[in-house]
Order: structure tokens, then C-alpha cells, then sequence
């Protein structure tokens, strides 16, 4: 496939107009910090574009963002039935599943010095497995349906909450801990009332952490098995018929679903650690 002719006023416009965007945001980080991140988005789309045109490359190395949007446009329907299949039947109940058995263990734990010693270092190698030796083993256990997909989730972001929760569970001081003793508090009312709440910026960085391993889990199992849909299946084929454009608009809906996700999981951190000093330095 030939690439476009070379434009180079494409180019010198893209950096001229990088360059204004760049003097924007300067600017803006003094008066409105919150533009910032969405002035330096469009100057990179700016930027890529105009390399993509002035020095014409090929669409099957790097498409124009133009030509991602126009495929992005034409393909919705399919964007929408693959994001469906991995995000909300493989990545989500996955994460669910892999989050809530996660904070449930890590109270076992906690009461158990045994299981500390023991099943930390487990996690802990565990949790260095790379995935592309794990999804093979979960497709065949459980299928190509989405039970596998979980199942890739499940593993991805069990033991990185795990170990946050363990820790945070961990936070409280002694004298706090002593303090709550000294009012006859057994362990299930300090658990709840001192030790889970001063947890909660532990385990919320956890489920951070995992928004962003449970996309990645649920999109490459689906390179090693899946339907005839699903965002990795997708990306695999596009690939292997040089349909670069599609394969971008596939990465771009799992930008925004990632950022979204993570979005929900930060808005619910603010409303229950409201009283973290974290927060307050920010208003």
C-alpha cells in the first residue's frame, strides 16, 4: 500500500500551530489547570497529523488521525459489539470478582500470621507472571466464551489488591489500635470502625492499579481465543489484514474506556477518603 504524497506545508502548519498550543498551555496551567491536559491532547493529534501528511507516511505504519476518526465513524456498530464482548462481559466481572476476593482474603490474612508468611510470597510471584503464559491456560480451562476473559482478569488484578489491602490494613498506628482496646472494641469493630477506613487509600490505589491490568487482561486473551468479536480478536485480524485504521480506532475505544474506568474508580475514592490529607491539599 503507497503512502501519500509528501505535503511539507502539512508539517510546518502542524508545528506552527504545536507551537501556539504549547504558549496556550502555558497560560493555561496558571489560570485553568483543568485544560491543560485537553490543550496538549489536541496539540499532539494536531502534531500527528501534520507528520503523518508532510512527510507522507504510509497508513499501514501510522495512520493520520483523520483517517482513524473516518474509520472510528464508519465502524461504530462493530466498535460497539466488541466492547461489549471484553469490557463488559470479560474485563468487568473479571475485576469485580478479582477485587471483592481479593479485600475478603486479605481480612483472613490479617488475622492469620501463617497465611502471611505464606501466601504474600505466592502473591507476589504470582503477580509477576506474565500474561501472555497465563491466558493460554485460562482459554483452555474455561473456554473461549467470556468465563476465560474473566478468568485472565481474575488473576491480573487479584494479587496487586491483595497486597494493597494488606498493607493498608496494616496503617493504622498502635496507639490508635490501643485506643480502640481501651474502649473494649473486639477486632470486627476496629476492623470496621479504625483499620478498613484508614485502609481505604490503600485498596483504592489497588483498584486504580487494576482498572488499568483488567483492559489489558481481557483484550489479550482474546488474542490466544475468542468469538468471532471482542477487541482483541479485532485488533489480531486488523493487523494481519493491514487494516491499521481499525486497529487504532479499536486502541483509542480502549483509551477512553481505561480513562473512564479509571475516572469512576477516582470519584469514588474522593467521596470515601474525603477526609484524607491528599485531598484537602488539593482544594
Amino acid at each position: 500500500m503507497m503512502g501519500a504524497n509528501p505535503q511539507p506545508e502539512w508539517l510546518w502548519g502542524a508545528v506552527a500551530v504545536w507551537l501556539g498550543l504549547w504558549a496556550l498551555n502555558v497560560v493555561l496551567a496558571r489560570h485553568a489547570r483543568w485544560a491543560v491536559p485537553l490543550v496538549f491532547g489536541l496539540a499532539v493529534l494536531v502534531l500527528w497529523e501534520g507528520v503523518t501528511r508532510g512527510l507522507g507516511v504510509p497508513e499501514v505504519i501510522l495512520p493520520a488521525p483523520t483517517v482513524v476518526a473516518r474509520t472510528f465513524a464508519a465502524s461504530t456498530a462493530m466498535l460497539w459489539g466488541d466492547f461489549v464482548q471484553t469490557i463488559v462481559r470479560g474485563a468487568l466481572p473479571g475485576y469485580a470478582m478479582g477485587c471483592g476476593a481479593a479485600v475478603v482474603l486479605a481480612v483472613l490474612i490479617d488475622r492469620s500470621p501463617f497465611l502471611t508468611r505464606g501466601l504474600l510470597p505466592v502473591g507476589n510471584f504470582v503477580a509477576a507472571l506474565p500474561i501472555v503464559g497465563i491466558a493460554p491456560i485460562m482459554v483452555t480451562w474455561f473456554g473461549f466464551g467470556w468465563q476465560s476473559k474473566a478468568a485472565v482478569v481474575f488473576a491480573m488484578v487479584f494479587f496487586p489488591v491483595l497486597i494493597n489491602t494488606v498493607a493498608g490494613l496494616s496503617a493504622a498506628e498502635r496507639m490508635q489500635r490501643d485506643l480502640m482496646r481501651t474502649y473494649a472494641a473486639g477486632y470486627w469493630q476496629t476492623l470496621v470502625k479504625l483499620r478498613l477506613p484508614a485502609a481505604m487509600p490503600f485498596i483504592f490505589n489497588g483498584l486504580k492499579i487494576a482498572t488499568t491490568l483488567a483492559l489489558i487482561g481481557a483484550i489479550v486473551a482474546e488474542f490466544f481465543g475468542s468469538p468471532t468479536r471482542g477487541m482483541g480478536f479485532r485488533i489480531s485480524t486488523a493487523v494481519g489484514s493491514l487494516a491499521l485504521p481499525l486497529v487504532w480506532s479499536h486502541i483509542a475505544v480502549a483509551a477512553l474506556a481505561g480513562t473512564v474506568f479509571f475516572g469512576i474508580v477516582t470519584a469514588m475514592e474522593r467521596r470515601v477518603t474525603f477526609w484524607h490529607p491528599s485531598h484537602r491539599a488539593r482544594k
